[in-house]
């Protein structure tokens, strides 16, 4: 699947396979391997896949991309921001990018949530603040 993927995203680019391999950082030749399903491409060149083509990785790689639309009403909105190391004390620095899309200034406060298996989110508290009023007020 994934390399129906590839090479339909690559044409419908108007990008060569070397052109790709320059964007990217690999050789050609795994580019023409990735795209005859001769090999896959790592995580790392599947992030940077996703970056080019401005896909989620999940679409790249789990669904033909004849049956979903490039960007579909469930990938609208969704960013993957790379990885973030947790400090010694448990801290986190929030990427750049994330902190000026979703508005994340100094001072903000913000809920942490986890389910165990789903995964840990962050959300800004006013998103919560209806709700807590409401349950409150009851």
């Amino acid at each position: 699947m994934i390399y129906k993927n590839l090479k339909d995203l690559r044409k419908n680019n108007g990008l060569t396979q070397e052109q790709l391999s320059e964007k990217i950082g690999v050789s050609r030749q795994a580019i023409g391997k990735w795209e005859k399903g001769e090999s896959i491409p790592d995580l790392y060149s599947i992030l940077e896949l996703s970056n080019v083509y401005s896909i989620t990785i999940d679409t790249l790689v789990r669904y033909l991309l004849d049956d979903v639309d490039d960007k579909s009403d469930d990938d609208e909105g969704k960013y993957l921001f790379g990885t973030v190391k947790v400090g010694d004390r448990g801290q986190i620095v929030i990427p750049k990018e994330a902190r000026n899309i979703f508005n994340i200034n100094p001072g903000d406060y913000l809920i942490f949530l986890g389910d165990i298996n789903k995964g840990l989110a962050l959300a800004k508290t006013e998103i919560f603040k209806p709700i807590t009023d409401e349950i409150l007020k009851d």
